[in-house]
């Protein structure tokens, strides 16, 4: 059977991934697709840690833990869930991938050591980056009501979405990625994402394991 696809989405929290993510799951499930739907932190052990952590549990945890159990979870979600799931031919969508680690616990030298960390993750077939500007993200988790989580001050979430600008120029040489205004409304955003993971989707040329 044929390798499946890994379609990713990112962006820093309140750009909207995990809404899209569901839309664009819903949406090729409706073209009879085999989708399986996922994200990251997962919900493995290492990835529940991982969200107790995020949530302020577990304080003080340091950068250089953080990097390790993102990374770790990230094996461990390969290895239960994704890789069973691309091999029976599906295409599994994630709500963020290595590139999140990258964007969040990454900078200089740190991030050169968070890529090695993740070499032997696999590499998405399209990665869609809905980019928005973090005082517009603000507003959004606040009308959400969400808990602020430890990355979620707003000098930090502009860090943050620096560094996805960074590391998505850097690494468009050696991957797929999109970047798609996120700050357009819910309906134009899907419509945009559905069309790209769609002509992803079916574009026969040989993949990179």
């Amino acid at each position: 059977m044929p390798r499946g696809f890994l379609i990713v989405l990112e962006g820093i929290d309140g750009a909207g991934t995990t809404t899209q993510v569901a839309r664009l799951v819903d949406a090729l499930r409706a073209d009879g697709r085999d989708v399986h739907l996922t994200r990251e932190p997962s919900d493995g052990p290492v990835g529940r840690l991982l969200r107790e952590m995020l949530a302020g549990a577990h304080a003080p945890v340091d950068a250089t833990t953080m990097s390790l159990l993102f990374a770790a979870d990230r094996a461990d979600h390969i290895q239960r869930e994704v890789g069973p799931a691309m091999e029976r031919g599906a295409i599994v969508v994630s709500d963020r991938w290595y590139h999140s680690s990258l964007a969040y616990q990454g900078a200089g030298e740190e991030r050169a050591w968070i890529r090695v960390l993740n070499q032997r993750a696999l590499r998405p077939d399209l990665t869609l980056l809905l980019e928005v500007d973090p005082e517009v993200a603000a507003r959004r988790r606040a009308s959400a009501g969400r808990t602020d989580e430890i990355y979620d001050h707003l000098d930090v979430q502009r860090q943050v979405a620096a560094g996805y600008r960074e590391v998505m120029r850097d690494m468009s040489g050696s991957e797929r990625i999109d970047v798609i205004d996120g700050e357009q409304t819910p309906d134009a955003i899907a419509a945009v994402v559905l069309a790209r993971v769609r002509e992803t989707c079916a574009d026969p040329s040989p993949r990179s394991p």
